[in-house]
């Protein structure tokens, strides 16, 4: 008997989740997961939803409803949906649940005692209309790249390029519309990728058994134009897990908490967590740490999204 983990990518709490969701990512680890416990395989088999970020502040002001409460609201239909499907997790958990925060928190602090995150003074724009700093989501303009005017300040869904919300031309607010954006200083916390470029690079190098289309386009990411650049983790947001270096307090962070893409992949371990403590496992630990037992687990995510 061979064990094995399964995690269906996390849908987002924003909205219904519709047929090409399913497909996508659920019901192909599903149908895994169903053969593999058919053949008598011991099958840990989790999802959750992805529940921080601007989005869901945006749909729960637009729901005239506290974020907390949308979310929990939204957890309820998607976790339905799963049943009407039958989909057979084990475990349905929440990005937003205490175990991920604790985890998150944890895995900032030691980052940082490895001297992977460093504290960046940067300009940020902040709406005097809103009376707010504006994250990336909440603004909006055009494209500095192809000239797309619905381009947000993260990313140009028509390009696909990378941009910072300072890039776009005429930019304006997504909850108010107003254009009076100014910018004003702030402090954040980027996670030092560029550091760990060589030592990505000789695990890369270490996987013989990946596709070479994988291999050419992981390694293009590291080494094409300045290669892997250092990112902010930390937002302007009063919704999300709040900075701190495990159970301390984060000098020069208050108010602050994690970006969506920080704390939202570690949800995958953190569910593990849940499903113990909710009384359905037994050692979360052995799943996921080869240092408590998971040295003989086969690990399968379906899917990676982006």
């Amino acid at each position: 008997m061979a064990r094995h983990l399964i995690t269906s990518a996390i849908p987002y709490i924003n909205g219904i989740k519709h047929l090409g969701n399913l497909v996508g990512s659920q019901l192909p680890a599903d149908l895994y997961a169903r053969y593999l416990r058919g053949r008598g395989h011991e099958v840990l088999f989790l999802c959750a939803t992805d529940e921080h970020g601007t989005p869901a502040e945006l749909a729960a002001a637009k729901a005239g409803k506290p974020v907390a409460e949308y979310c929990e609201e939204m957890h309820g239909v998607q976790a339905k949906i799963a049943e009407g499907f039958r989909l057979s997790f084990d475990h349905f958990g929440r990005s937003s649940s205490p175990q991920n925060h604790r985890l998150t928190q944890h895995f900032a602090g030691v980052l940082a005692e490895k001297g992977l995150i460093r504290e960046v003074s940067e300009t940020q724009m902040y709406s005097p209309t809103d009376g707010r700093y504006l994250p990336d989501r909440y603004i909006e303009g055009t494209c500095p790249n192809c000239g797309f005017d619905s381009a947000r300040g993260d990313q140009c869904d028509n390009c696909t390029k990378q941009l910072d919300p300072v890039d776009l031309i005429n930019p304006h607010s997504t909850i108010s519309g107003a254009t009076d954006l100014e910018m004003r200083e702030t402090k954040h916390l980027y996670l030092r990728q560029s550091a760990m470029k060589d030592e990505l690079e000789a695990w890369i190098d270490g996987k013989t058994d990946w596709p070479v289309l994988t291999t050419s386009i992981a390694k293009k990411w590291l080494n094409d134009g300045d290669g892997l650049q250092d990112r902010g983790i930390t937002r302007d947001l009063d919704w999300g897990i709040p900075v701190r270096k495990g159970e301390e307090d984060w000098p020069g962070m208050e108010g602050k908490v994690f970006y969506v893409w920080f704390d939202a992949p570690i949800e995958y371990i953190a569910c593990a967590q849940e499903w113990v403590e909710a009384g359905k496992g037994d050692v979360w630990e052995r799943w996921w740490r080869t240092d408590k037992g998971a040295e003989d687990v086969t690990y399968t995510p379906f899917m990676g999204k982006d």
